[in-house]
């Protein structure tokens, strides 16, 4: 596993490091976002969005659970914080190592039902405000990928 810790000190900061990982990204690419409330997982996934040409406006998909956009590559944007403890059939096989980028925001309540294989992102609010993101390459691919963000 490859990891790597890295600070922003604004939204925009995450944002423009999600639009960074997006170009190493290629279809079938498992992201997993965790953190509490306010960490920047969403913002992270508007510059994701950006990065993988999405003109839509990204927004959290809490009360929906799944919104699909459409770029370079399709983006799944799943929201898990209201599916924990749910162990029936929730579809998103199709969407997981698909046609396209799958990000999981509060993975860590379906984590039994995913892969292995994945991008995780730890997201972390510090006393000044700034976010520490701790990115992990899980699988040979991811590694790289990991690899790739932190020399370019």
């Amino acid at each position: 596993m490859k990891e790597a810790r890295l600070i922003t000190d604004s939204a925009e900061q995450t944002r423009q490091l999600g639009e960074r990982l997006a170009s190493f990204l290629s279809a079938g690419a498992l992201l997993t976002l965790s953190g509490q409330l306010g960490a920047g997982k969403t913002t992270f996934t508007q510059g994701l969005a950006k990065g993988l040409g999405v003109s839509r406006k990204v927004t959290s998909p809490t009360f929906t659970i799944l919104k699909i956009y459409q770029g370079r590559l399709p983006l799944y944007h799943i929201d898990a914080y209201r599916l924990e403890g749910l162990d029936q059939d929730l579809g998103f096989e199709e969407y997981i190592g698909g046609d396209g980028v799958c990000v999981i925001e509060w993975s860590n309540f379906i984590a039994d039902m995913l892969p292995q294989e994945c991008i995780d992102i730890e997201f972390s609010i510090n006393d000044d405000d700034s976010r520490t993101l701790v990115i992990r390459g899980k699988g040979e691919e991811n590694e790289r990928i990991v690899e790739q963000l932190c020399t370019h």
